[in-house]
């Protein structure tokens, strides 16, 4: 075939299928119209899935007569004047594609007036071919109504899913431009039928109840972060550690407002969750990230669905930490029992029940309520009952709640074989993994030393000689810095048969005294190989953990009762006593309900 020019009304609807995938895709568009617009009150009604009917009205600022035309024409926008205007652009549209393409694939209707307007202006469009233009009555603000979508492209018309398929796609992207502009009234009909609507006030909290209800806002955490060198500033809420789903589909993150997919920030949100959720399991997220708009490419995807960062890694580090300490701040002790589905949700053939411990979190005044758990009666029971009360005077303990985030007062009963303390609290039993805690003490012994530039180290009597493979002597090399800074004082000493290095080791971290030196850089060098510490943001603190990780008591080893209570004591002066510094728990929690439920009591 020769090359030719495709006719227009074919290059437009091409177009058209980049901009508008589905009914969802409509509404999207007009939503964003209408938030760049100013509007205060958004009104969004559907039919048949939005295949029938989309109507869209907002009391933004209105198109004024002259423009109306000018609209509809590809590229026509107010949003940007150059090129160098797409390095900071801070309204929801800019390309001037949305109006066009809709008009090109359905019947559209548009009705506008400015505040300074008397009256309205109507325009009627037939497959993006204008049928009539005049004057209309109308309040201040647009009206587009969009009917027979796809009529003139069955191919596309034909992939459409069942109108409650499609009604739940637009359902979805109002409700969470709910989530990005609190201060907008939000309403929905679909077939006739009002299914969502916020009530504008400009708290995120009453957007969350209309979006997920009340019982799950109430289990949401406020979650805040900043990089004071970047500007970049983190603000929402994170579910709590006994709120999760089946599926992402509920991690959502705004970026200046902006709703967006992008894999690096899920996978900081769900990092942050680390042991905190059972396996194949999500937390709900809904955070914003403000950032200076010249640090950010949205022109990168016809949907505006994806951007890009200048500096990724920035953005990565704040959300997860911002998520982690929002989770930290209220992460419970897991608590046993035996997982059993909850009656309202079926977790298929991915159900992981075979762990058996799940974290939940017991808010004060709600002791005893049951959250939304996947694992129903699991781990909400918790009681107010205690072993002994605050009134006995010959109790070790008063049974007072321990604040969020740290640890009750404990009295250590004995050891499990060699491997867990077994210890009393106020409100049941805790088991505590002593190797765990006492990577945790270590760990942060060893970060406020760092801090401090103060890191013990020990010198050696005898250079010890260790031969590195190339891999592993790579990593020295790159981190020969860090190395230094947690304690050890290496030298290269040549090459080997292998064409590894050998090392001369002066000098490790006072901590590892009583280890092999060699064996000890080796371990640690194969975990950093590894890459197994997700949330280590820095190389030094990588390092650190691997350290503290092969300094630690092990399990096996016999500790006699002053030793427990020492580890116990140090464990509760820690910062974060409840992980290790990889994540996994150091303790899970038997309650004296719960206990009294297994012997039959209750």
């Amino acid at each position: 075939m020769s090359i030719r020019v495709l006719p227009a009304d074919v290059a437009a609807k091409i177009a058209a299928g980049e901009v508008v995938e589905r009914p969802a895709s409509v509404v999207k568009e007009l939503v964003e119209n209408a938030v760049d617009a100013g509007a205060k009150s958004i009104h969004v009604e559907a039919q048949q899935g939005g295949k029938r009917l989309i109507r869209v009205m907002d009391d933004g600022s209105g198109i004024p007569t002259a423009e109306v035309p000018l609209a509809f024409a590809r590229h026509a926008t107010s949003k940007l004047m150059s090129v160098e205007d797409l390095s900071h652009i801070t309204t929801l549209g800019f390309r001037g594609e949305a109006l066009a393409s809709m008009a090109a694939v359905s019947n559209l209707t548009l009705v506008s007036r400015p505040v300074a307007q008397e009256t309205a202006t109507r325009i009627r469009l037939e497959g993006g071919q204008q049928i009539s233009l005049g004057s209309a009555g109308a309040p201040a603000g647009t009206m587009v109504a969009v009917e027979n979508l796809f009529y003139n492209v069955p191919a596309r018309l034909k992939f459409l899913k069942a109108d409650a398929t499609e009604a739940g796609h637009i359902q979805r992207i109002v409700s969470h431009y709910a989530l990005a502009f609190p201060h907008i009234r939000f309403t929905l009909q679909s077939d006739q039928r009002t299914t969502f609507q916020t009530n504008g006030s400009g708290e995120l909290f009453d957007a969350l109840v209309a979006m997920f209800g009340l019982e799950t806002a109430r289990q949401m955490l406020v979650a805040n972060g900043r990089d004071t060198r970047s500007g970049v500033v983190v603000s929402g809420y994170v579910g709590s550690p006994s709120l999760h789903r089946g599926t992402r589909d509920q991690i959502i993150f705004f970026v200046n407002r902006r709703w967006i997919q992008d894999r690096s920030l899920n996978q900081a949100a769900i990092q942050a969750y680390h042991t905190f959720l059972p396996v194949r399991r999500y937390p709900i997220v809904v955070l914003n990230v403000e950032v200076d708009p010249a640090e950010v490419d949205i022109n990168v995807h016809p949907t505006k669905a994806e951007i890009k960062f200048r500096d990724q890694r920035v953005i990565f580090r704040v959300v997860q930490k911002a998520t982690r300490e929002a989770v930290l701040g209220a992460a419970p002790i897991p608590s046993y029992g035996i997982p059993a589905p909850s009656s309202g949700e079926d977790f298929g053939e991915h159900a992981d029940h075979s762990s058996w411990w799940q974290p939940s979190l017991a808010r004060p005044g709600s002791f005893g309520q049951r959250g939304e758990s996947s694992f129903g009666q699991f781990g909400l029971e918790a009681q107010r009952t205690a072993p002994f009360s605050q009134n006995d005077s010959s109790s070790p303990l008063l049974a007072a709640p321990a604040r969020p985030g740290k640890m009750p007062p404990l009295r250590v009963v004995g050891q499990i074989r060699q491997m867990y303390i077994v210890t009393e609290g106020p409100d049941g039993l805790y088991l505590i993994d002593q190797h765990a805690a006492h990577e945790r003490i270590l760990y942060e012994k060893l970060m406020a030393q760092k801090a401090q530039a103060a890191v013990a180290s020990q010198q050696l009597l005898e250079p010890v000689m260790v031969e590195l493979p190339p891999g592993y002597a790579a990593i020295v090399e790159a981190e020969l810095e860090a190395l230094t800074e947690v304690g050890f004082e290496l030298e290269a000493f040549g090459g080997t048969a292998y064409s590894g290095t050998a090392y001369r080791i002066r000098a490790v971290p006072e901590m590892l005294a009583q280890a092999d030196p060699g064996r000890a850089l080796v371990d640690i060098l194969a975990e950093m190989a590894d890459g197994a510490i997700p949330l280590a943001r820095e190389t030094h603190e990588k390092i650190a953990i691997t350290v503290c990780k092969r300094a630690s008591i092990k399990g096996g080893q016999v500790l006699t009762h002053e030793e427990m209570r020492e580890l116990v004591r140090q464990l509760e002066a820690t910062r974060a006593p409840r992980t290790c510094p990889h994540g996994r728990p150091t303790m899970i929690h038997l309650s004296a309900a719960q206990l009294a439920r297994e012997f039959g009591r209750i």
